[in-house]
């Protein structure tokens, strides 16, 4: 990078989060260093919006997600010590567990492999918001009532919350202290993160913490609510020198402050059991950016949204923390990313997108996602969640997010194809009419892993599943009709958008006995008919 680059980067990086960042807004903080040298910090937007108070680089964020590397990091260090087995099975440390049909193990919960469903869908689909108060132990007993898995573990790679709750809870009875003890004083103290903690509580008053928002549209905000406990999964309160300072240690090649070789511990690439590559490694994921691999995560959380993006080969860190539920710092992170390394590179064309928006099913899977052009960009939802596509040089499409394997490709005719990870090409045609949801369809349906019920009904207007469960009762969803053997449920969880696929099983004289359900995050989960 020459010394012209140099001093023309914070013009360029201000043009990229002025763009992102309204007026009077919530925003973000950004941080970006090169060889251990910092390149560039700058902070856009508000920390409150009452008080017209400002973000600054010191400002304090939840960094949700970014936290599991750190979670991971604390299981490496007692694997070194002796303490544990990374081939252990969890039951080892967890022996409240329900019994499972395969045996999962700590290498598997590292990388996403196990096949336990997320704890926050498994609430979720019991009608709890993320506004509901809930502590550690009510989380840990919805982890341990379930006996299913989404598949064999090993076998493909799912986002789960579930793994590092359960990683976090075995440093905590193996150290004899709580996770965030223990990272203070072998992570943070040691490398000068003073501004980095583990806060279990979402409303405890942090000096420095911004407030979290989401939006309402038109240019309005609200604040955002959150009530769950957070631990191993999530808990992390940070601040983008901290995290520059964490990216610097992991770079160092010679022994420093942590122990040698952790970011190739870290990285370690993962394989399925069937040959297959997967994206994630432990707490980390790859991917690639102008051809060159990266490693890092990203964080999301009502109101807090960060990405930590590392490149290891040009020595690059860029950090981007946000306080708006509307920002997308995965997207920023690489657009200051491409800042740095390729300065005035045009970006490429993207290919034409006539004949895609409109809703794509394939009922074999299932899954189901809606395509739609907004301000010239391909934009998906599935599950109830929006992402934009971005083009590749090979005529598809990728997520602008994290850790979801998604890649579109244009088929024959009216088809498309999307490979869903693990060697999973599926065929998605375009979803032309709905077929009414069979009249014997309502009735009582039960998870007994999820200690959740559905009440499923049809009125005037419509059908519509009352949800209760553990923590809640009275939540209405509603339900519409895709197929004779495949239903659609719609909801609202902490006011966004959700949704969920539910397959219709039948005994042999064709009445149903069970709803096996799919979402983001839970595969074939069953409910039984009562």
């Amino acid at each position: 990078m020459s010394q012209s680059d140099v001093s023309a980067l914070p013009q360029r990086i201000d043009r990229i989060f002025n763009a992102a960042t309204p007026s009077g807004a919530p925003g973000c903080v950004v941080g970006v260093q090169r060889g251990g040298e910092l390149l560039f910090r700058g902070a856009y937007g508000l920390a409150n919006l009452e008080l017209a108070v400002p973000l600054t680089p010191r400002s304090r964020f939840r960094i949700a997600s970014v936290s599991k590397q750190f979670t991971v990091t604390a299981v490496l260090m007692l694997a070194a010590q002796g303490r544990l087995r990374l081939d252990d099975e969890v039951h080892v440390h967890v022996p409240e567990l329900a019994p499972l049909p395969h045996a999962v193990t700590l290498e598997h919960l590292m990388r996403n492999t196990s096949g336990l469903p997320d704890f926050l869908e498994m609430l979720r689909l019991g009608g709890v918001g993320l506004d509901a108060r809930i502590d550690r132990a009510a989380l840990l007993r919805c982890i341990t009532r379930s006996r299913h898995l989404n598949f064999a573990p090993g076998s493909r790679f799912l986002y789960c919350n579930s793994n590092f709750l359960l990683l976090g809870l075995v440093v905590e009875r193996l150290a004899g202290c709580s996770l965030g003890e223990f990272l203070h004083h072998h992570v943070f103290a040691p490398l000068g993160m003073r501004d980095t903690v583990l806060e279990l509580a979402c409303d405890t008053p942090l000096p420095g913490l911004a407030t979290p928002y989401v939006s309402e549209g038109q240019g309005g905000w609200r604040r955002a609510m959150h009530g769950f406990e957070h631990g191993g999964e999530g808990g992390l309160v940070s601040c983008i020198d901290d995290l520059l300072v964490w990216t610097r240690e992991l770079g160092h090649t010679s022994p420093g402050k942590l122990p040698a070789g952790l970011l190739a511990q870290l990285a370690s690439p993962t394989g399925l059991t069937a040959g297959q590559p997967s994206p994630y490694a432990r707490g980390l994921e790859h991917s690639l950016l102008e051809g060159q691999p990266c490693v890092g995560h990203g964080g999301l959380w009502p109101g807090f949204r960060t990405e930590l993006l590392y490149l290891p080969e040009a020595g690059l860190s860029v950090v981007v923390i946000s306080n708006s539920g509307a920002s997308n710092p995965y997207r920023l992170a690489r657009d200051v990313a491409r800042a740095v390394l390729a300065p005035g590179r045009a970006a490429p064309a993207s290919p034409p997108v006539e004949g895609l928006p409109g809703s794509w099913l394939c009922a074999d899977v299932p899954a189901l996602f809606e395509l739609s052009q907004q301000g010239g960009e391909l934009c998906a939802t599935q599950w109830g969640v929006p992402f934009v596509l971005e083009a590749q040089g090979d005529g598809s499409w990728l997520p602008l997010r994290g850790a979801y394997e998604f890649r579109l490709h244009r088929g024959d005719g009216d088809m498309l194809r999307v490979d869903l990870g693990a060697g999973q090409d599926a065929t998605f045609t375009r979803l032309c009419g709905r077929a009414a949801p069979p009249t014997d369809l309502a009735g009582r349906y039960r998870s007994a892993d999820l200690g959740t019920e559905w009440q499923i009904e049809c009125s005037d207007a419509g059908w519509a599943v009352q949800l209760s469960g553990p923590h809640t009762c009275g939540v209405e969803w509603q339900l519409l009709g895709l197929s004779a053997e495949l239903v659609e449920v719609r909801g609202l969880s902490s006011g966004m958008p959700t949704a969920q696929l539910a397959r219709l099983e039948r005994d042999a004289a064709g009445k149903i006995v069970a709803l096996r359900v799919h979402s983001s995050r839970i595969r074939e989960l069953r409910f039984i008919r009562l």
